[in-house]
């Protein structure tokens, strides 16, 4: 029996190779890391700084914890001199994030992460790069942030754009659940 290809629905893309990798493009500085999860019948433990890891580069030397609630986003926000190191501790979200430096490499490259427990759960942004949060999950999100440079207060170093900005080069709502 043969099928007939519907005129009706969208073809799905291919996100991933048979092993799991991406075939999204990726932004210049950005990293990802997934965690291992200890767990038994007591609970769950996972590092988040090992103290000889390379994954955040340079010294921790500040820390904040943040939410996102369900269906909410925050963002667009860039920090001008400082990178941001998002560690993901409950909840899941997507982190869109939008090259927009100048000199980069991938300027104009969109990259979307997924965070969760499940997935990735650290993400180094760069300096100069975009980023938005949404939370499409029913519970809210918490998050660490370890920055490399304090906040401060009196001159904060971070820009805002509204989440549909006419700039941005990417339509958040095309990626939001359809029901």
């Amino acid at each position: 029996m043969t099928q007939t290809p519907s005129k009706f629905g969208e073809r799905d893309v291919q996100t991933v190779t048979k092993t799991g990798q991406s075939v999204v493009p990726t932004i210049d500085g950005v990293k990802t890391r997934s965690t291992t999860n200890h767990v038994d019948h007591r609970g769950s433990v996972f590092e988040i700084f090992e103290g000889e890891n390379d994954f955040f580069e340079t010294p921790l030397v500040y820390a904040y914890q943040f939410s996102v609630r369900p269906h909410l986003m925050k963002g667009w926000g860039v920090h001008d001199h400082k990178l941001d190191r998002y560690t993901i501790i409950s909840g899941e979200i997507v982190l869109f994030l939008w090259d927009a430096r100048p000199e980069s490499p991938t300027r104009d490259i969109v990259q979307r992460v997924v965070m969760s427990d499940r997935a990735v759960r650290q993400v180094i942004i760069p300096t100069g790069v975009w980023h938005i949060s949404v939370n499409l999950g029913d519970e809210e999100a918490r998050l660490i942030n370890f920055p490399t440079d304090v906040y401060h207060h009196e001159a904060p170093d971070r820009r805002l754009l509204a989440w549909d900005h006419p700039d941005v080069p990417i339509r958040i709502a095309d990626h939001l659940p359809k029901f």
